[in-house]
């Protein structure tokens, strides 16, 4: 090696302050995770607060580090770019170190634990480690005062940091979309080269109600940020013995008694409520999978049993078809409905997906009358709730009409099932909750013809248990 020592020595007051500056900063990013332990349990709300603006700031330094190396090599035809490429990997160090603070006061603040959320914190702090030794490593490289190997001192950090980005960067998006983010639709092949796929979700029976029905809706909703990758409020849902252990606020499941349980709670708050689950804007569990949890939690929150009394469950099938274009009706349709005192929302900004017809705001008013004036947007309409609504067994002719009908929520109504089989015309019906009504075996008996029903709830009926049993092919087995 033929270079001179005192070449790469800082040789000005202002690169020994930075040098002292860094080494103090990497000192205290690496001391914070001991002071300050992620131990799951939740702190100041404002910190929560804060660190809320860490997934909005972490893009610029991400976008920023990226930029460097690509300025450098164009740098090789335009030197200016160099300059540019000296002033970008500055804004870095206050970029990256910013995007760490955040993350960890969301973090702590929340009791976020778990080893992707470990993980991902030591890479926010390798990665700005990295960043301040390249801005400290490139002065002596561009101007060429190093020899031998130590002129690729600086190109080879760069390479680290870009390595440490994309890896920190993975952590991150394990913990939004789930650790199976990338290999939930991986091809078979690729996952067998790769050694990744499902992992057992519990030790419970494998053919058990919650491991068919209950766990697929937390892994799908909850387990993101109740799992083995992260822990916040040092609750996990990923598996059933886990689930009922609890978190840092007790019990979340108690079997028997759903209205006490905070599962239940929780996924039934008003979406606008900071205790709403699933939480930072993801979409709430619809009505029947909050029915499932309910029933579930109701008869005992078995993880064994493979049926339940009240309810029968067919396998999924083809989605339904599309319904019409209801744009131009749209402002007739919500006319119609503050004169009922209900509202009346879109599945989506697709009109494919049709209308959710909801009565919670009226349900004592909203008697056979009301759902009749409907009916003319009745092809459009692809759930009713009508639970705890003044509907009687004449509504069954309105019923009817609602050809695109998916679910229909009649629970704890004056319904007693005499005239149940004019909804057989609903071929598009997946879902039918009668729980809480007088129904009966004899009047419940036209839904056994009903292939299409998938959810049925006859919980706390006469009906009880459900009109189908395991071994009866081509009817709906009894799944709760």
């Amino acid at each position: 090696m033929n270079f001179e020592f005192s070449k790469i020595r800082p040789q000005s007051r202002l690169a020994k302050i930075l040098w002292v500056a860094s080494l103090l900063i990497s000192l205290a990013l690496l001391l914070v995770p001991f002071v300050f332990r992620l131990d799951g349990k939740t702190h100041a709300d404002w910190q929560q607060f804060l660190g809320r603006f860490h997934p909005l700031v972490i893009h610029l330094p991400i976008g920023l580090i990226l930029l460097v190396p690509l300025l450098e090599v164009a740098g090789v035809v335009r030197p200016a770019l160099r300059e540019a490429a000296a002033f970008v990997l500055a804004l870095c160090i206050p970029a990256s170190l910013s995007a760490v603070l955040l993350g960890y006061l969301l973090a702590y603040g929340s009791g976020d634990i778990g080893v992707t959320v470990t993980r991902h914190m030591w890479g926010g702090i390798a990665l700005s480690i990295a960043v301040m030794l390249c801005a400290l490593a490139r002065p002596t490289w561009s101007i060429g005062a190093l020899d031998g190997p130590l002129r690729f001192a600086y190109p080879s950090l760069m390479a680290l940091t870009i390595l440490l980005l994309a890896w920190t960067a993975h952590q991150g998006g394990s913990l939004t979309h789930g650790d199976t983010y990338l290999s939930q639709y991986m091809p078979a092949p690729l996952k067998r080269l790769l050694r990744v796929g499902d992992t057992a979700n519990s030790s419970s029976a494998s053919g058990s109600f919650y491991v068919k029905q209950i766990h697929p809706i937390l892994d799908a909703n909850c387990v993101a940020c109740h799992g083995a990758s992260s822990i916040k409020g040092g609750l996990r849902l990923d598996s059933y013995e886990a689930m009922m252990k609890g978190g840092e606020e007790g019990a979340v499941v108690l079997p028997g008694n759903p209205e006490k349980s905070i599962l239940l709670q929780r996924i039934t708050l008003p979406t606008d409520h900071k205790k709403f689950m699933p939480a930072e804007g993801k979409p709430p569990l619809k009505a029947d999978e909050i029915a499932l949890i309910q029933t579930w939690i109701a008869q005992g929150a078995s993880g064994s049993a493979t049926t339940l009394s009240g309810v029968a469950v067919r396998e999924e099938e083809t989605p339904p078809p599309p319904v019409g274009d209801y744009s131009k009706l749209l402002g007739e349709v919500q006319q119609t409905a503050k004169a009922a005192g209900v509202t009346v929302t879109q599945v989506s900004r697709n009109p494919g997906d049709g209308l959710i017809l909801n009565t919670i705001d009226a349900s004592a008013n909203f008697g056979d009358a009301q759902l009749a004036s409907f009916t003319k947007f009745a092809p459009y309409i692809v759930e009713l709730g009508l639970a705890r609504t003044a509907v009687t067994d004449a509504s069954f002719d309105t019923l009817a009409k609602f050809t695109q009908l998916h679910a229909l929520h009649l629970e704890d109504t004056a319904i007693t099932g005499a005239g149940l089989q004019k909804l057989a015309s609903l071929q598009q019906l997946r879902y039918l909750n009668l729980s809480g009504t007088k129904v009966s075996a004899a009047t419940i008996t036209p839904l056994s013809a009903m292939k299409q029903l998938r959810h049925v709830y006859l919980f706390n009926t006469p009906a009880q248990p459900s009109m189908a049993t395991p071994e009866e092919p081509g009817k709906a087995r009894q799944a709760l």
